[in-house]
């Protein structure tokens, strides 16, 4: 068992008070994220739940620079951020973006894969919770298979998969890459000081808690998300240059209706004439997690 201190932050380096809804995991991520990058880092926080959360001007939650950009270009604007730093001789100081799934797997999905490919040393942090949670709860790329949300109500679910992100960052050949879920700080703190210690281009997709946009209780969101880990629902890995190593690996598998049941947008599938779309759920788990036990093995378990 770790000791009660074990994750206690020495300096914070986030104001009091924040902007976000109760239990967001976007404050949990910018307090530990903050706390290893430490004063000299500039944010760079396109359109999304972060860059509302974080303040308006003047206030900042964040003890450091923080640059606001357009949905679609917080990879092009860190790129010229990191280039005016590396002009004036900066180059200890930190690039980082914050964004979420709507600014990364949609709409900034072509900078992203731009910087990626130039292999900016920018580090990206991508907050999925699974939709355009800031301006309503519509659909992204990202939303899951069979959620409910205000653009697919009721009878109108999402009926396509989530789209494979870290498939299509590991084709960049990335120094590094790997996910993270708030409910493991030990693994996610690691893999923070990881990516920041890297040159180069590295992204974290962490599982970001929704309550408004999951449908859940706020003192849930870290329930439900040491569930998804569990359940194999959003395994935790990483990638070095198309070499996978699975972080964690759960000791006994969950099936995926003991995540879903507890999460409002997905309640209709607990109908009868649902069923076989928990089945396809669970079958489309199964067979991704078996796709990284293969990449592990071809690795072998170790990554370089």
């Amino acid at each position: 068992m770790k000791p009660a201190n074990a994750f206690l932050i020495p300096e914070e380096q986030v104001f009091s008070g924040a902007l976000s809804c109760r239990g967001c995991g976007w404050s949990l991520l910018a307090r530990h994220l903050s706390s290893l990058l430490g004063p000299n880092t500039v944010y760079v926080l396109p359109a999304s739940c972060f860059s509302i959360i974080s303040g308006p001007y003047p206030l900042n939650e964040l003890k450091a620079s923080v640059v606001h950009t357009l949905f679609a270009a917080a990879p092009a604007t860190a790129t010229g951020v990191r280039a005016a730093l590396d002009r004036q001789g900066k180059k200890d100081t930190t690039v980082c973006i914050m964004a979420g799934d709507g600014g990364t797997f949609d709409i900034g999905l072509q900078a992203l894969s731009g910087a990626a490919a130039r292999g900016e040393n920018i580090l990206y942090i991508v907050n999925d919770n699974g939709a355009y949670m800031n301006t309503g709860v519509q659909t992204s790329t990202a939303t899951p298979y069979g959620a409910v949300t205000t653009t697919n109500p009721g009878g109108g679910y999402k009926k396509s998969w989530p789209k494979d992100l870290m498939g299509i960052i590991a084709a960049h050949h990335l120094p590094y890459a790997a996910t993270c879920s708030l409910a493991f700080l030990e693994d996610f703190r690691a893999k923070v000081k990881r990516a920041r210690d890297t040159e180069g281009f590295r992204l974290l997709m962490i599982d970001g808690p929704c309550p408004p946009g999951h449908k859940i209780e706020p003192g849930d969101s870290i329930h439900i998300a040491r569930l998804a880990v569990e359940t194999r629902l959003f395994p935790l890995y990483e990638i070095e240059r198309q070499r996978y190593r699975l972080s964690y690996k759960p000791e006994a598998y969950l099936p995926v209706e003991e995540c879903l049941k507890r999460q409002g947008r997905f309640r209709h599938l607990f109908q009868a004439e649902n069923k076989p779309m928990l089945e396809d759920i669970q079958a489309h788990v199964d067979r991704y997690w078996n796709k990284l036990l293969a990449l592990e093995e071809m690795a072998g378990g170790v990554a370089e």
